[in-house]
């Protein structure tokens, strides 16, 4: 009897740990996240931990609104994600775009151009020294790349989508080779099912 009971409580804790695992497709980073207070494309200032207080994960993307092609492109991603999870697993997912191009990335300009991709996603902005802070603490790299557009110049950006458990951590980083939509969300699914 002794030893069914061992091979029972064996099998369980088997079916219990196969159920846990999970390869995760994002590059598993796993660092604090800095707390940064930037103004939302209403004009209200927030920080991370609003939202992460809410239980919510973040995904965190640095760019601008005069980017041709790499911004659109990752927050088009993020809009998939989105739909790659159910209604009540979106609520629990909350998208932020920092402007790297706080000279023309006004709340009004954002408030235009990022809920387009999707009603919740929030629109980030703040002086110069606040960009480049919560830049520096993200290692995300920027630089402006004078007359080489129609609206007078372009940047240079880091364009990895950064994923911020609720408990404060850079949990995944999904460089532009990871940005494998329904992969994400696969991630985000089972970070949502185990926090």
């Amino acid at each position: 009897m002794r030893k069914l009971t061992t091979l029972i409580v064996l099998l369980l804790l088997f079916a219990t740990s196969c159920k846990r695992q999970h390869e995760f497709y994002g590059h598993l980073y796993d660092q604090p996240a800095y707390n940064f207070e930037l103004t939302d494309h209403e004009g209200k200032r927030v920080k991370l931990s609003d939202f992460t207080n809410q239980k919510k994960i973040v995904l965190l993307f640095f760019g601008y609104t005069h980017c041709p092609d790499v911004c659109p492109m990752a927050l088009e991603t993020m809009a998939k994600v989105m739909k790659n999870l159910t209604p009540e697993e979106a609520k629990r997912v909350q998208v932020l775009f920092i402007s790297v191009d706080p000279e023309r990335d006004t709340s009004e300009v954002l408030k235009g151009y990022v809920p387009y991709f999707n009603p919740t996603f929030i629109g980030l902005t703040g002086n110069e020294k606040e960009i480049e802070k919560t830049a520096k603490e993200y290692k995300a790299y920027y630089k402006k790349v004078e007359g080489e557009s129609a609206g007078g110049y372009l940047i240079d950006h880091t364009a990895t989508i950064y994923l911020v458990t609720p408990d404060m951590k850079i949990k995944l980083l999904y460089t532009p080779a990871k940005q494998e939509p329904k992969k994400m969300a696969e991630d985000i699914k089972f970070l949502l099912e185990n926090s």
